[in-house]
């Protein structure tokens, strides 16, 4: 196994179309990097979070921050895959509702995106546009893959809206979407899906706030990020800086429209202590395991 093969597959968005092929490429991902890294670098001021510095062919890159606590080895990957694919089967089921399974749903997922995340940060500093783009669309695949895979009605797309002025023709507004829940036809819940809130958390609370005066409608909205910190320092004094805007979140939330639902893989602690922020933001599992199903009503 070498990097060049693991970059030639995670820049082929074709090789990620079932769940399957994401965890498949974590393992390999996970198997490389046992053996074949350069150093696995500590955070400074949050020790959790480790970089990983890949060898001279690839110029010594550091990839972006990994949070040690939920980013699973290749053996604890190996061993909850089957069950991993069991509770999707099996949401409903009161068995699958324990914290432990909830924290694996959680951990496999954001093992599986970071290891393409890193993989990417492999290529050389004038393609990190490139990287970008493919992390985050392989990112919202991963997210309808797996929202399918519990037994709901999925897609990415664009709405047209109908708009009546003074009498005449409707025109038609269209928004495009990351996520577009339905029943039978009708539209149930739009979700937005991004691997950080930053410079995207504006636009989410708007889209709510136009559609549904739009539409006159209630419809809701969620969001969906991987997490919220990037890397800081120089070479040798590597920590991690959040990227989430509570102040904007907050706002937002009190003077435009609250979202229906705010979700994360690695949560940051004032997500979790801060008023308004701990009463509107939760990790991924509780869309799965309730809100998701509250939304299709």
């Amino acid at each position: 196994m070498n990097l060049s093969r693991i970059v030639n597959r995670v820049t082929d968005k074709e090789k990620f179309t079932k769940i399957e092929h994401y965890i498949d490429f974590c393992k390999m991902y996970l198997d490389f990097i046992k053996s074949n890294l350069q150093a696995v670098i500590v955070s400074r001021n949050e020790n959790k979070y480790r970089f990983f510095q890949y060898k001279k062919a690839v110029t010594f890159n550091v990839t972006r921050p990994i949070n040690s606590e939920i980013m699973l080895s290749l053996e604890d990957i190996e061993s909850g895959e089957k069950l991993f694919f069991e509770m999707l089967a099996n949401i409903k089921d009161k068995k699958c509702n324990t914290l432990e399974k909830r924290a694996l749903i959680n951990s496999i997922i954001y093992t599986c995106q970071q290891s393409i995340g890193a993989a990417l940060d492999a290529l050389p500093a004038n393609k990190s546009n490139t990287a970008r783009k493919i992390n985050g669309d392989l990112f919202e695949r991963f997210i309808r893959l797996i929202i399918s895979a519990v037994g709901v009605d999925v897609s990415e797309g664009t709405i047209g809206v109908p708009i009546n002025i003074d009498g005449e023709e409707a025109l038609k507004m269209s928004y495009q979407h990351d996520l577009i829940i339905k029943v039978d036809e009708e539209t149930k819940a739009i979700g937005s899906v991004k691997t950080s809130s930053k410079d995207r958390l504006d636009k989410i609370f708007i889209d709510k706030f136009l559609y549904n005066k739009l539409t006159d409608s209630a419809t809701p909205h969620f969001a969906i990020f991987l997490n919220d910190v990037q890397r800081k320092g120089k070479e040798g004094r590597y920590g991690i800086s959040a990227t989430f805007l509570p102040g904007h979140f907050k706002g937002y939330t009190v003077k435009l429209n609250p979202l229906d639902g705010v979700y994360y893989f690695d949560i940051r602690p004032n997500m979790t202590s801060e008023s308004i922020l701990k009463d509107h933001i939760k990790t991924f599992d509780h869309l799965l395991f309730s809100d998701i199903w509250t939304f299709l009503k």
